[in-house]
């Protein structure tokens, strides 16, 4: 006896092939008024809003920008001053390596013995080859 199996292809949603959902022609016409009203309605409570709170806005947004401004100014201003003291270290840390090596050249110098000097000549009769 053989068995024969075969695939079953399950099919979600609706049974109905190639047909798909669209929205209604109101439903669309109500969304896209009711996202103009939204629209219109920030503006409008926009427009008064320096009327109901005192706040002048340009006032607010010069002064953000001023304060932005220093405060980049002073953070520029803190880089070079850190930059000046690395740069300061750097070079009291090379005095003192060359100071450091001067010295232990300068004792060795003065603490090898002199050297032997050869008294040995060297022969007359071989001259460069060309």
């Amino acid at each position: 006896m053989t068995r024969q199996r075969r695939l079953q292809v399950v099919r979600s949603g609706s049974s109905a092939k190639g047909r798909t959902r669209r929205k209604r022609r109101p439903r669309l016409i109500l969304e896209a008024l009711a996202l103009m009203a939204a629209g219109v309605g920030l503006l409008v409570l926009l427009l008064h809003l320096p009327e109901l709170i005192d706040l002048d806005s340009l006032l607010l947004v010069s002064t953000a920008l001023a304060n932005l401004i220093g405060g980049l100014s002073q953070l520029l201003m803190g880089i070079l001053q850190l930059v000046g003291v690395a740069v300061l270290v750097g070079s009291a840390l090379m005095a003192l390596v060359f100071l450091l090596g001067g010295l232990v050249r300068l004792v060795r110098a003065l603490l090898l013995p002199a050297p032997a000097a050869k008294t040995k000549a060297k022969p007359a009769g071989k001259k460069g080859r060309r």
